[in-house]
């Protein structure tokens, strides 16, 4: 199942994330080298949140990460939700009407 977590980033994101992202990173990483994690990154223009795809069993990974993540615990996320997604088209699709 795909999942994506969506981050909502604090005003001062920018400016405090050099102290947390080597821990965010390395965070980010166990869970690429798990299988879960497969693309992330920050909106642009404004950087004001994030969002991650998932490929996992069920949410519980996805929460897990969120809870866990260094820019959670240190509050550069102030909100975070995670959303199934039920992927049809392209060659990752877990319910493939079109390849």
């Amino acid at each position: 199942m795909h999942f994506i977590l969506f981050y909502d980033y604090a005003p001062d994101y920018l400016e405090r994330r050099g102290e947390f992202r080597d821990a965010h990173l390395a965070w980010a990483k166990a869970s690429i080298d798990r299988g879960e994690f497969w693309l992330g990154g920050a909106f642009a223009n404004p950087a004001d949140g994030a969002a991650i795809i998932f490929n996992a069993d069920s949410a519980a990974v996805v929460e897990d990460f969120a809870q866990g993540d260094p820019y959670v615990i240190n509050g550069l996320v102030t909100g975070w939700r995670v959303r199934e997604w039920t992927t049809v088209a392209g060659k990752a699709a877990c319910n493939p009407l079109v390849s």
